[in-house]
């Protein structure tokens, strides 16, 4: 007589551990990526309190300057944001629909020549056209910016497939509640994609708000580079790479919950 096979022993402990380590797996980037910010932070911050500051230095190496600094950059690159997510997202949807997606290739034509033009080049056309000051910056970031979220709605909307939304159909919806509860929950991956690749790029563009009195963290990078003041370079520098990392975690966090299950 053949041996009954053994009872896998599954202990609440058990499950609680496979659970965890499933977990730990699968957002390990997610808990890694805040340690290493914090040690960043750490380290400028230690470097900053050792210190010896000339007077140069101390107009723009101090907590006020540098905390103006910051809110300025991240005022810059979440307006800069949501400017692109405003008009992009909606002009990918319609130009994946059947009425408009004829105007579609020249659309990215426009988006990538956008990307094409050095920033700085289209930062100062626009303030010499239109004035300087913040508005003109994020208008100009957004412009220059579109085209990821532009091009991931698009595909995240082309590669679901048709057979899906055609059953939707047959079972009674809408073409707007196809969309609504099929296809947009469907491209979610890839339109946030789109929107990690844009954040992190308005990041690394709002560097240059300060060419038109936008400011930002660039108010310490560009007076570093003009006085060969090493200490204030470095201290922009690893400024923007902190808030470059942040802004990477929390779109990569967002990702995650707003993923579909599933997916």
């Amino acid at each position: 007589m053949a041996k009954a096979l053994p009872k896998p022993n599954l202990t609440a402990g058990s499950l609680y551990s496979q659970s965890a380590r499933l977990i730990f797996q699968r957002h390990r980037s997610l808990i890694i990526q805040p340690v290493l910010i914090l040690i960043l932070s750490a380290g400028l911050a230690l470097t900053l309190s050792r210190a010896h500051l000339d007077v140069i230095e101390k107009v723009t190496i101090n907590k006020a300057f540098i905390f103006r600094a910051i809110q300025d950059h991240l005022i810059l690159s979440f307006a800069s944001a949501a400017v692109i997510l405003a008009v992009a997202v909606p002009a990918g949807i319609l130009l994946t629909r059947r009425r408009y997606k004829k105007f579609t290739p020249v659309v990215l034509i426009l988006a990538n020549i956008g990307q094409a033009f050095p920033a700085v080049g289209v930062l100062i056309i626009a303030g010499i056209l239109f004035g300087f000051g913040k508005p003109i910056a994020i208008f100009s970031f957004a412009a220059f910016g579109i085209l990821p979220i532009l091009r991931n709605t698009i595909v995240g909307l082309q590669e679901i497939d048709p057979f899906i939304i055609e059953s939707a159909m047959g079972m009674g919806m809408t073409p707007k509640q196809a969309l609504r509860q099929i296809e947009l929950p469907l491209a979610v991956p890839v339109i946030l994609a789109g929107v990690r690749t844009t954040l992190i790029l308005t990041v690394g563009v709002a560097t240059l708000g300060v060419f038109v009195n936008g400011g930002g963290l660039g108010t310490l990078i560009i007076p570093g580079l003009k006085l060969n003041r090493e200490l204030v370079l470095v201290t922009g520098g690893m400024l923007t790479v902190i808030v470059a990392f942040t802004m990477d975690w929390l779109a990569r966090a967002a990702e995650e919950l707003l993923r579909p299950r599933g997916i």
